[in-house]
């Protein structure tokens, strides 16, 4: 581990459950520009890759068909893709606990989303993540060989994820993707970062972590993230402009930059093996 303690993992969201090509044309949403963008962000430095499936209306869905091809598409027209595959449980807020968790259970990608708590939505929904849920799903991702991505929109899902490792629900060593800036959670600010890194140390040592802000606080995240050692998540679940009134041209454009600031900071950027064997996968 010490020869990857310079390297840095790149984690690409490249849908999201919420933009659509209205908000920015270039948004990927059929399994076909899916698997293709994923490809191309791979090859611009991704080592991760985190999925969300649209319907025909281009609303988020857990049709675990969509992620099968999606994946069968990437596997098929690019078989040197080494990428890690981190599949949503929440992209749909009218999914029942089954079908959040059916694709995991039949797909088996390497890392999966574990949202760590219940919050409001956008000040318009609620995001529920019951304790029932998630002591079943921690205890299925153990058995089906699927990393947990330990979603914490607030301090408090840290906590949560505290309890759930001393009861067995979840494995030792955690990974952590800090959710900074989103309506209703924590707000993206280097104060809040370094606070929520600090929390995390203290309940889950041992625990890696990555993060990512949305909208204007995205970059401030993305060099926080690097400065502080930790690892960053880019794309456009998380933000359709590339710069203020500038779209994005494609998610390897946020990759790249992501790539550049490591590079800069004079970190490496982390290979899918490398990132495998941070995160204790396999």
């Amino acid at each position: 581990m010490a020869d990857l303690k310079n390297k840095t993992i790149i984690t690409v969201a490249t849908t999201g459950a919420w933009p659509k090509k209205e908000n920015n044309p270039n948004v990927p949403m059929t399994p076909e520009e899916i698997s293709e963008d994923v490809y191309d962000c791979w090859k611009a430095g991704a080592a991760v890759a985190h999925l969300h499936m649209r319907d025909e209306n281009g609303n988020g869905s857990m049709d675990k068909e969509r992620f099968k091809k999606t994946v069968d598409l990437l596997r098929a027209n690019h078989p040197d893709c080494d990428v890690i595959l981190n599949m949503t449980t929440s992209g749909d807020l009218n999914a029942t606990d089954e079908t959040r968790m059916i694709h995991l259970k039949e797909l088996k990608p390497e890392m999966g989303s574990y949202d760590c708590g219940s919050m409001n939505w956008m000040h318009s929904g609620l995001f529920l993540n019951t304790p029932k849920f998630l002591e079943e799903l921690g205890k299925n991702m153990q058995e089906w060989g699927v990393k947990p991505e330990i979603e914490a929109f607030d301090p408090g899902m840290i906590y949560n994820a505290q309890y759930y490792l001393k009861k067995g629900v979840l494995k030792a060593p955690l990974h952590f993707q800090f959710c900074m800036g989103c309506a209703n959670g924590i707000a993206g600010s280097m104060k809040n970062l370094v606070f929520m890194k600090e929390t995390m140390e203290a309940a889950c040592p041992g625990s890696t972590w990555s993060c990512f802000g949305v909208g204007q606080s995205a970059l401030t995240m993305l060099y926080g993230a690097v400065a502080m050692g930790g690892h960053i998540r880019v794309g456009m679940e998380d933000n359709v402009l590339y710069s203020k009134g500038v779209l994005a041209e494609n998610n390897a454009q946020f990759v790249l930059r992501a790539r550049r600031a490591i590079e800069e900071f004079g970190r490496q950027v982390a290979t899918p093996d490398e990132a495998r064997e941070i995160l204790s996968i396999g």
